[in-house]
């Protein structure tokens, strides 16, 4: 069986850790594409506030597979 994939770039934001990041993305991303098969960290970066780490960010590459 054949079948097509889609790529589409998503940015997210915790205040936690990077895992909570691409956590709040993927499930983000699950709520709006159907069929979403996987995804890789593109980036990361972390905001400093004060010389302290304040929110961690991602964007990530989703792949959804094409109905």
């Amino acid at each position: 069986m054949s079948s097509v994939a889609r790529i589409t770039s998503i940015s997210a934001r915790s205040e936690t850790s990077f895992d909570d990041a691409v956590r709040t993305g993927i499930e983000r991303a699950s709520a709006t594409l159907r069929n979403v098969s996987g995804a890789w960290v593109k980036d990361q970066k972390v905001e400093v506030t004060d010389g302290k780490v304040s929110a961690y960010q991602v964007v990530l590459e989703v792949t959804f597979v094409l109905e």
